[in-house]
């Protein structure tokens, strides 16, 4: 579901859209910026709205993008000229240093039409070593006209001689009731669907809408929080057929099942310690959660959280996929 207005249409992070606004209005523009915060948050979006501001064709007064004319579209889909988009690759897990590389020969070039050349390095914290280490030179002298904007989930993330030559912009998430009061005003949803989004997505806008947006993706979650609660009914056997009829081959699925379970347990830890004020994630789940909570303690909460972390950096180290789910669901405490 997408919101198609002229200007910055940024939700809830108003101080970043002022500072960059600031910037533009004052000539002060940094010659790279770091936009940090959880996947969803709006990261790339603001990236995004700030080249077309850069670039835009009808500017106006306020650095507001006009959103509509040739150069805004194009940098809308990532796709103009002078906008070069550096991420992982379909077959890699990391960003690698020849991609960056190739990009300092494309930043060597003037802006075929554009007022400035941009570069947007989308999750940055992917890079190598080698890739950050390489794209120090740009940093430290940027060819004039050449604009970097990465998007990262944090700036602990990164090395940190690559942070200290951006502008850093930390994004926050909404509160909830905010953000669903936002979604109520301006989609067409209801009272309880926009609580609900605007709750799973723990105040990540991009992230609610992207779940309002394909349908798909909150589908699999109710798949894993129902398989989540079947399992733990479930007997060694029937979770060691589970483990290969899912997620034989499939890191990918492993890796979503996986965070899902993990707000899940989250969930069941907060209402263990702090009762009916803590605020749930999966909130059309709490009769279940208060269910499980019922049986567990805080301790064994909590080793499922940590359990899941370790299982979770695991899966990115390319570790046998069936092996580590069979571990995963072995280690689940079983129901009373």
């Amino acid at each position: 579901m997408e919101i198609s207005k002229p200007g910055w249409q940024i939700i809830g992070h108003d101080w970043a859209v002022r500072m960059l606004q600031q910037h533009l209005q004052t000539g002060q523009v940094r010659h790279a910026y770091l936009f940090c915060g959880p996947e969803g948050i709006g990261r790339r979006t603001l990236a995004v709205r700030f080249a077309q501001a850069l670039n835009c064709q009808a500017v106006d007064e306020n650095q507001q993008p006009c959103g509509t004319c040739r150069i805004c579209t194009q940098m809308e889909r990532m796709q103009h000229p002078d906008m070069t988009v550096v991420q992982c690759l379909e077959d890699s897990q990391s960003i690698k240093v020849e991609q960056i590389r190739e990009l300092q020969r494309t930043l060597s070039l003037t802006p075929i039409e554009a007022p400035y050349r941009i570069a947007m390095l989308l999750n940055f914290h992917l890079a190598t070593h080698n890739a950050q280490n390489a794209l120090l030179k740009t940093l430290e002298e940027a060819p004039p006209r050449v604009i970097l904007l990465m998007t990262a989930d944090s700036v602990d993330s990164l090395l940190p001689t690559i942070a200290s030559r951006c502008e850093i912009l930390r994004l926050r998430t909404m509160e909830t009731n905010t953000l669903a009061a936002y979604f109520l005003d301006t989609l067409p949803v209801s009272e309880e669907e926009a609580q609900l989004f605007a709750s799973i997505s723990g105040g990540r806008v991009g992230f609610a809408l992207s779940l309002m947006g394909e349908p798909e993706r909150a589908q699999r979650r109710k798949k894993w929080l129902d398989d989540l609660l079947a399992l733990l009914s479930m007997d060694r056997v029937d979770r060691f057929q589970y483990a290969e009829k899912n997620f034989r081959y499939e890191r990918e699925l492993l890796i979503s099942a996986g965070q899902v379970w993990f707000t899940f347990w989250r969930d069941v830890l907060v209402r263990l310690i702090e009762g009916e004020k803590a605020r749930i994630i999966h909130i059309d789940y709490l009769p279940a959660i208060d269910e499980v909570a019922a049986w567990m303690d805080v301790q064994s909460t909590r080793e499922q959280l940590t359990g899941l972390q370790k299982h979770l950096a695991m899966l990115e180290a390319n570790v046998n996929t069936q092996l580590l789910a069979e571990v995963m669901l072995l280690g689940l405490p079983k129901a009373d």
